[in-house]
């Protein structure tokens, strides 16, 4: 089954919750030294698989990348190691500075 997808602007808004999920963003260190959603914590794709102990399964997990290739990638490696509360940002960080925050760059 694939990874649910969240909209920037359902991102939004859960950012504003109580229990905010957790931004896990996959993308290479200079794009993520360039844009960036506050909070996000960076694992680039290809370090996933040796950094899984750095994640809790037991919470909401939102995959970032750049228009959400990668992310896809990522969250479903993470599906295949018993994560189930995934979260794919549709559009990725393109679309959270287009529909959410502005300040972020486009690049």
């Amino acid at each position: 089954m694939p990874v649910q997808q969240i909209s920037p602007t359902d991102l939004n808004v859960k950012l504003q919750s109580d229990t905010p999920p957790f931004l896990l963003d996959v993308r290479e260190p200079y794009e993520f030294a360039y844009a960036r959603i506050a909070g996000s914590v960076l694992i680039p794709l290809h370090q996933i698989p040796e950094r899984l102990d750095e994640l809790d399964a037991e919470q909401d997990i939102v995959v970032i990348c750049h228009h959400g290739i990668r992310s896809q990638q990522a969250a479903s490696f993470l599906e295949h190691h018993s994560f189930r509360k995934l979260l794919n940002l549709q559009g990725g960080i393109d679309a959270w500075s287009c529909e959410c925050d502005a300040s972020v760059p486009r690049y």
